[in-house]
Order: C-alpha cells, then structure tokens, then sequence
C-alpha cells in the first residue's frame, strides 16, 4: 500500500512540475497575439487554434507520464494508480475552468480529453493491463 501512495505522489509531482514547465515553455514558443488580454473574454476572439494547443499539450502530456511513472512505480493495481494522477490533474483542471476564462468548446475538450484519457494510455504504457494488453513490450515487439 505505500508503494502504491508513493506511486502515485510521484506521478502527481511529476505531473504538477512538468505541466509548468511545459505551459511556460509552449507559451513562449507560441506568444499570444497583440491585443489579447486573459482578463478580457472579447478578445478570446483573437486566438488561433495554435494558441490554445499550448494549454491543451501542458495539460495532456503531463497526465500521459504522470499515468506512466505511477503505473510502473506501482505493486498493485497499477491502472487505477495512474487513473487517481489523472484525476488529481483533472480536478486542477476544473479549478483552472473557473479560474482562466476560455471558449466554452476548449474548456469541455480539455476537461474530457486531457486528463483521465492520457493517464489511462500513461497506465497502459506503463504496464497496467489490468485486462488490457497494451504495454510498452507489446508496443516494441517486432
């Protein structure tokens, strides 16, 4: 049981950390465009598909490995391991819907998308099956 909950601390860690580091690093990459102002929901209009792939990629991947590494790092279950990363993102998600104005199209795809389906397939890479049988093995095997 405590390597489960540590499994899943690191996940989460993991998870919170490289949600950062990723949202600063693609929001740089792709700078939002002259005039928009987050506090202003009328110039949401300015954004582009491009400008919103940078939340969307700090929330998805973040979920993917955060699955993945408590998945591995788990004795048991593994899959709910990485779904309990997923949902812990997701509910930092849910506060964000509240707390960052965004089209209301964004906020359901992220919410839906984002979170539990990646720490699922992070779960699944990672080695829990638990019924399934898709793992990094079977994924490299030629």
């Amino acid at each position: 049981m405590l390597r489960n909950i540590l499994a899943v601390l690191a996940g989460a860690i993991i998870c919170v950390v490289l949600n950062g580091l990723l949202l600063g690093l693609l929001m740089k990459l792709i700078p939002a465009p002259l005039g928009f102002d987050p506090e202003n929901v009328a110039t949401f209009g300015l954004l582009k598909g491009k400008h919103l792939l940078s939340p969307f990629l700090a929330h998805a991947l973040p979920s993917l490995v955060g699955g993945f590494v408590a998945a591995r790092l788990a004795a048991t279950h593994q899959m709910s391991m990485a779904l309990v990363v997923g949902g812990l993102h997701l509910v930092g998600g849910i506060a964000a819907v509240y707390m960052i104005p965004a089209p209301l199209w964004f906020e359901v795809a992220d919410l839906v998308l984002a979170y539990l389906p990646m720490a699922w397939l992070g779960g699944k890479l990672g080695g829990g099956d638990e019924g399934g049988s898709l793992s990094m093995r079977s994924l490299t095997r030629t």
